[in-house]
């Protein structure tokens, strides 16, 4: 039986919460700033072995004694990635294993830091992009003897777009904007490169529909600094409707949003709605020689909303919840092959694809 901390109740926490409570190997203290939405929960779907607490990371001194109280094995951290490196913290001084959900580079730079030497595994960017996209492309560099072009693409939209900018509020509109305004990496004639958000822009289509596609931060995790010099060309853009690019650009850069960005972040809250019916699109395509030959290999996959526990959870929920799991999961079941600073590209696909969290990918 596994004792694991999730702090944040909020989309991605509840169901993190929701899928070890439903797996029976665990026991989950589930932490907020406010008891109502956990308790909740918990009340609503009668989660078994889920503890609801009032924890605030603003005040680590508290949760520190709420871990010397009640003892886990590893921290979730399901909160904004700038509360991240306080967790982590709290994980180091507490021998715990650390997990979280951020994409923003300079908070995973700052965990690759902290838990330089350190014993446990500290495995920052653990959903879907960066997350799952960084295994599965992994998994298909190793087919090819000598890498061309690396392509990673991932969207999360609503099935039924019915605004101008064809999108739908699915997960933290602070990672959001955090994406859309933020500096990007990736590779180009086999250096690690730096890339201007929202540019890039290219149009994609799959299972005959038009989607476009332009770079965001932080999804391609860290297969930049894995891979230079062993790759020509390697790059992560966001998958969306058309013309939503064109629209974002206004406000971010145009209307110089992205340098008021809690305005930007109440515009979005206040006219984007939000959605379950939505789908998660994941592509990844890679170009190289083998067998004497110049090869093309692609992984395609489309994830709608599921129901767990009898709640409709949204499909970006369910593979970055997911997602989360099953890495953290391999991790408490062979805690000898993972220490320090973890990486996603470091876990096997078939191992993942093999774990009971790793359902929703198969």
């Amino acid at each position: 039986m596994h004792r694991v901390l999730v702090l944040g109740a909020g989309k991605i926490g509840s169901l993190v919460a929701c899928l070890l409570s439903q797996h029976g190997g665990y026991e989950v203290h589930l932490g907020d700033v406010s008891l109502e939405g956990p308790k909740h929960l918990v009340e609503d779907l009668g989660l078994r072995r889920v503890t609801p607490s009032i924890l605030d990371v603003r005040h680590p001194d508290a949760v520190g004694t709420y871990l010397s109280a009640y003892p886990v094995d590893a921290v979730v951290s399901s909160l904004p990635y700038f509360c991240n490196p306080t967790v982590a913290g709290l994980a180091l001084t507490h021998g715990l294993h650390y997990f979280d959900l951020t994409e923003d580079i300079e908070v995973t730079n700052q965990i690759r830091i902290l838990s330089s030497g350190a014993t446990q595994a500290f495995m920052p960017q653990c959903g879907l992009a960066p997350g799952f996209i960084s295994i599965v492309t992994h998994n298909l560099m190793t087919h090819f003897e000598t890498l061309d072009t690396v392509k990673m693409r991932v969207g999360a939209l609503p099935v039924h777009p019915s605004n101008a900018l064809k999108y739908s509020l699915t997960w933290s509109t602070d990672g959001l904007i955090n994406e859309y305004g933020n500096l990007c990496y990736g590779i180009e004639e086999g250096e690690k490169v730096p890339l201007q958000p929202l540019e890039g822009y290219e149009t994609i289509e799959l299972d005959g529909l038009l989607y476009e596609a332009f770079n965001t931060s932080g999804g391609l995790g860290t297969l930049a600094d894995s891979y230079a010099g062993k790759v020509k060309t390697m790059n992560y853009k966001t998958l969306r409707y058309p013309g939503h690019c064109e629209k974002i650009h206004l406000l971010m850069k145009d209307l110089k949003l992205n340098e008021d960005r809690e305005t930007l972040k109440r515009i979005l809250e206040h006219a984007i709605p939000q959605t379950l019916q939505d789908v998660v699109l994941i592509y990844a395509s890679v170009t190289g020689t083998k067998d004497g030959g110049f090869f093309e290999e692609n992984y395609v996959k489309k994830i709608y909303p599921q129901c767990i526990k009898g709640k409709l959870w949204s499909a970006i929920q369910v593979t970055t919840a997911s997602s989360l799991c099953c890495v953290m999961d391999l991790v408490l079941n062979h805690p000898s092959r993972y220490h320090g600073f973890v990486t996603q590209e470091s876990v096997p696909l078939k191992d993942f694809l093999a774990n009971d969290f790793g359902a929703c990918f198969r």
